[in-house]
Protein backbone atom coordinates (compact mmCIF):
# COMPACT_ATOMS: atom_id res chain seq x y z
CA UNK A 1 0.00 0.00 0.00
CA UNK A 2 1.24 3.48 -0.81
CA UNK A 3 0.27 6.84 0.61
CA UNK A 4 2.67 8.86 -1.56
CA UNK A 5 0.83 11.62 -3.42
CA UNK A 6 -2.38 11.37 -1.41
CA UNK A 7 -4.05 14.79 -1.14
CA UNK A 8 -7.44 16.09 0.00
CA UNK A 9 -8.76 19.58 -0.72
CA UNK A 10 -11.98 20.87 0.85
CA UNK A 11 -14.16 23.74 -0.38
CA UNK A 12 -14.70 25.08 3.13
CA UNK A 13 -12.07 27.72 3.84
CA UNK A 14 -10.44 27.27 0.41
CA UNK A 15 -8.06 29.99 -0.78
CA UNK A 16 -8.45 31.55 -4.25
CA UNK A 17 -5.86 33.83 -5.85
CA UNK A 18 -5.40 35.70 -9.11
CA UNK A 19 -3.49 33.76 -11.73
CA UNK A 20 -3.01 33.41 -15.47
CA UNK A 21 -6.12 35.47 -16.35
CA UNK A 22 -6.81 38.63 -14.31
CA UNK A 23 -10.59 38.12 -14.60
CA UNK A 24 -10.38 34.71 -12.89
CA UNK A 25 -9.45 33.50 -9.41
CA UNK A 26 -7.79 30.10 -9.03
CA UNK A 27 -7.96 27.51 -6.25
CA UNK A 28 -5.08 25.06 -6.46
CA UNK A 29 -6.30 21.58 -5.49
CA UNK A 30 -2.80 20.33 -4.54
CA UNK A 31 -2.59 17.84 -7.42
CA UNK A 32 0.62 19.29 -8.90
CA UNK A 33 2.60 18.65 -5.74
CA UNK A 34 0.98 15.24 -5.27
CA UNK A 35 1.92 14.16 -8.83
CA UNK A 36 5.40 15.69 -8.89
CA UNK A 37 4.27 18.22 -11.52
CA UNK A 38 2.70 15.76 -13.93
CA UNK A 39 -0.85 17.16 -13.49
CA UNK A 40 -2.39 20.38 -12.19
CA UNK A 41 -6.02 20.82 -11.14
CA UNK A 42 -7.73 24.09 -10.28
CA UNK A 43 -11.18 25.31 -9.47
CA UNK A 44 -11.47 28.58 -11.35
CA UNK A 45 -14.12 31.21 -10.69
CA UNK A 46 -15.04 34.60 -12.10
CA UNK A 47 -13.29 37.43 -10.24
CA UNK A 48 -15.76 40.07 -9.09
CA UNK A 49 -15.24 43.58 -10.42
CA UNK A 50 -12.87 42.64 -13.25
CA UNK A 51 -13.31 43.20 -16.96
CA UNK A 52 -12.89 40.42 -19.51
CA UNK A 53 -9.93 40.90 -21.85
CA UNK A 54 -8.99 37.71 -23.66
CA UNK A 55 -6.27 37.59 -26.30
CA UNK A 56 -6.29 34.54 -28.61
CA UNK A 57 -3.79 32.03 -27.26
CA UNK A 58 -2.78 28.39 -27.08
CA UNK A 59 -1.36 26.17 -24.38
CA UNK A 60 1.57 23.79 -24.72
CA UNK A 61 -0.04 20.82 -22.99
CA UNK A 62 -0.37 17.07 -23.32
CA UNK A 63 -3.94 17.14 -21.93
CA UNK A 64 -6.45 19.82 -20.87
CA UNK A 65 -10.00 19.29 -19.64
CA UNK A 66 -12.49 21.93 -18.53
CA UNK A 67 -15.69 20.98 -16.65
CA UNK A 68 -18.19 23.72 -15.74
CA UNK A 69 -19.45 23.40 -12.16
CA UNK A 70 -21.65 26.51 -12.06
CA UNK A 71 -22.73 29.29 -14.45
CA UNK A 72 -21.56 29.46 -18.07
CA UNK A 73 -18.53 30.35 -20.18
CA UNK A 74 -18.22 30.90 -23.92
CA UNK A 75 -15.06 30.27 -25.95
CA UNK A 76 -14.07 30.58 -29.58
CA UNK A 77 -12.01 27.62 -30.79
CA UNK A 78 -9.90 27.21 -33.90
CA UNK A 79 -11.89 25.15 -36.41
CA UNK A 80 -15.01 25.02 -34.22
CA UNK A 81 -16.18 28.61 -33.72
CA UNK A 82 -18.14 29.65 -30.66
CA UNK A 83 -18.81 27.05 -27.99
CA UNK A 84 -20.95 27.81 -24.94
CA UNK A 85 -20.39 25.61 -21.89
CA UNK A 86 -22.93 25.55 -19.07
CA UNK A 87 -23.03 23.76 -15.71
CA UNK A 88 -22.38 20.09 -16.44
CA UNK A 89 -20.62 20.78 -19.78
CA UNK A 90 -17.14 19.42 -20.40
CA UNK A 91 -14.57 20.16 -23.11
CA UNK A 92 -11.26 18.52 -23.94
CA UNK A 93 -9.00 21.21 -25.40
CA UNK A 94 -6.48 19.39 -27.61
CA UNK A 95 -2.84 20.42 -27.27
CA UNK A 96 -2.12 23.78 -28.91
CA UNK A 97 -5.70 24.47 -30.07
CA UNK A 98 -6.03 28.21 -30.54
CA UNK A 99 -8.82 29.74 -28.51
CA UNK A 100 -10.05 32.73 -26.56
CA UNK A 101 -12.74 33.38 -24.02
CA UNK A 102 -15.66 35.46 -25.26
CA UNK A 103 -17.56 35.84 -21.99
CA UNK A 104 -18.75 34.21 -18.78
CA UNK A 105 -21.39 34.55 -16.08
CA UNK A 106 -20.63 36.34 -12.82
CA UNK A 107 -21.16 33.07 -10.94
CA UNK A 108 -18.87 30.95 -13.15
CA UNK A 109 -16.97 28.11 -11.46
CA UNK A 110 -15.13 25.45 -13.40
CA UNK A 111 -12.69 22.62 -12.85
CA UNK A 112 -9.59 22.55 -15.04
CA UNK A 113 -7.18 19.60 -15.23
CA UNK A 114 -3.97 20.01 -17.24
CA UNK A 115 -0.88 17.94 -18.02
CA UNK A 116 1.87 18.89 -17.39
CA UNK A 117 1.38 21.14 -14.38
CA UNK A 118 3.93 23.68 -15.62
CA UNK A 119 2.49 24.32 -19.09
CA UNK A 120 3.20 27.35 -21.28
CA UNK A 121 0.61 29.78 -22.66
CA UNK A 122 1.46 31.51 -25.93
CA UNK A 123 -0.50 34.51 -27.23
CA UNK A 124 -1.29 34.45 -30.95
CA UNK A 125 -2.66 37.03 -33.38
CA UNK A 126 -5.70 35.04 -34.43
CA UNK A 127 -7.81 32.00 -33.60
CA UNK A 128 -7.04 30.68 -37.10
CA UNK A 129 -3.51 29.41 -37.74
CA UNK A 130 -4.16 29.90 -41.48
CA UNK A 131 -4.98 33.59 -40.93
CA UNK A 132 -1.81 34.07 -38.89
CA UNK A 133 0.27 32.35 -41.60
CA UNK A 134 -1.38 34.50 -44.29
CA UNK A 135 -0.69 37.62 -42.21
CA UNK A 136 2.96 36.62 -41.81
CA UNK A 137 3.27 35.85 -45.53
CA UNK A 138 1.70 39.20 -46.42
CA UNK A 139 4.06 41.07 -44.09
CA UNK A 140 7.13 39.45 -45.66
Amino acid sequence: MTTRGFVVSHAEGAHFERGLRAFFEYRDLGISQATDGRVVAHVIRAAAGTELSSQPHLHETAFQLVYVLKGWVEFEYEGHGRVRLEAGSCVHQPPQIRHREIGHSADLELLEIVMPADFKTIEVDSISAAQTQRSSATAA
